[in-house]
């Protein structure tokens, strides 16, 4: 069930989806307009014989034409801004702007047009024009629903593909995964550290494919095994076939399949249940447009800045009790991992740039200053390697000497 539920819930995120039913709702609304014709009011059945076929089927036309040529345009348009902000930014955000539901939104609303209009069109020349009047009410909403979507579209084209766009994806994939993790870091489960001692005579239960574990389903896993669960890997992490994944006790025989069916499995990381995914997502933008074939030291300052207040304000965040099933046990996804997924590549990266590397310091000194003892000691053991990559790459002393020292601000 709980595959299930997550197969469901991405697909609700595919365009085609959205646009599927948007063209079922406009073959659905025709028929249903046709069928209501009988239904008319005697009061309105004068009006009703006025209104014939011809004065609807030159608005359908118009409507088919129109929204047919929309929707290839809208379509092209789409393609080029995710094949921009992938070249631009990263691959990863690819994956946020494919999901994007305001984009799903205006296409599936042009392409219902269409498929509506010409659905009519169909019923109109094979003779069943008795719903005339009910068909131009419809035709009328459908006309307005067409011009909002238009200008939701062009204020949404204003920014789609930009760097901009492309680091607000980002950031906002990043602060729900750390929200998330915040409020429940072992997903639900008891941490899995090194005191905890796992039973001599626990099961084993091995990984069915190669791949990235994607999710864990922890309440699943606690209704499998009465005695316990010991998860051995976290979301993100690469498993190989037959490769151990948990050991558990107490479980039913037979019961393996449904404690497989707790662990999905893909080709790639998601940002679910992954933050540091989320943060690498951010970092790698800044390492391109640190790249010589780019050269944007303000994308990367720009980043720093996002990573350092969404881990200011994450660890800020009230912690939540993240024991409601005391018999599953995970492994901890430390506040230093999370540091490192941020700004260990940028800190390489931007080494040799006095004005991204001194951002860096000085973002580093304010983390090492949160009240959240993992994140402050996390920040500073990253800023003395980020300091050290900087003292080696630097050329200039002068550059070297204007490196900001713990607590102070980086360079203008």
């Amino acid at each position: 069930m709980f595959r299930l539920i997550v197969y469901l819930r991405r697909l609700s995120r595919k365009l085609w989806v959205r646009v599927a039913l948007f063209a079922v709702l406009a073959i659905v609304s025709v028929l249903v307009s046709h069928l209501a014709a009988p239904l008319i009011p005697e009061a309105l059945s004068g009006i009703n014989d006025m209104i014939g076929p011809d004065a609807v089927t030159p608005i359908l036309s118009i409507i088919a034409s129109s929204m047919l040529a929309v929707s290839t345009f809208s379509l092209t348009t789409m393609v080029s801004a995710h094949r921009a902000a992938a070249a631009t930014a990263t691959p990863r955000v690819l994956r946020l702007m494919t999901s994007d539901p305001t984009t799903h939104t205006v296409l599936a609303t042009f392409i219902g047009a269409f498929v509506y209009a010409l659905t009519a069109l169909i019923l109109f020349y094979a003779g069943f024009g008795d719903g005339a009047l009910v068909m131009l009410c419809v035709t009328l909403l459908v006309t307005l629903g067409v011009v909002v979507a238009l200008i939701r579209w062009i204020a949404h084209l204003t920014d789609l593909g930009t760097m901009d766009d492309a680091l607000a994806r980002a950031e906002n994939a990043a602060k729900s995964a750390l929200t998330s993790f915040r409020k429940q870091p072992t997903l639900g489960a008891r941490a899995l550290t090194e005191e905890i001692i796992i039973p001599h005579d626990a099961q084993t239960l091995t990984a069915p494919v190669s791949g990235v574990l994607q999710m864990i389903d922890v309440e699943g896993l606690a209704d499998c095994a009465q005695d316990g669960v010991w998860v051995l890997r976290r979301p993100g992490q690469v498993v190989l076939k037959g490769m151990p994944l948990a050991q558990f006790a107490g479980a039913a025989p037979g019961t393996e399949d449904a404690l497989g069916d707790c662990f999905v499995i893909g080709n790639g990381r998601t940002f679910e249940q992954d933050p540091s995914f989320a943060l690498t997502t951010l970092s790698e933008i800044a390492s391109r447009a640190l790249s010589p074939a780019v050269n944007d030291p303000g994308t990367a300052i720009e980043v720093i800045s996002r990573l350092e207040r969404l881990l200011w304000d994450w660890a800020l965040a009230e912690r939540g009790a993240d024991d409601r099933q005391p018999r599953v046990y995970m492994p901890m996804l430390s506040t230093q991992q999370l540091v490192e997924a941020a700004f260990d590549a940028i800190g390489r990266d931007g080494a040799g740039m006095i004005e991204v590397c001194g951002h860096l310091l000085a973002s580093l000194d304010m983390l090492g200053k949160s009240a959240d003892e993992g994140l402050a000691e996390a920040a500073q053991v990253a800023r003395r390697r980020a300091q050290a990559h900087a003292e080696r790459a630097l050329t200039l002393e002068v550059d070297r000497q204007r490196l900001p020292q713990d607590g102070e601000a980086g360079p203008a």
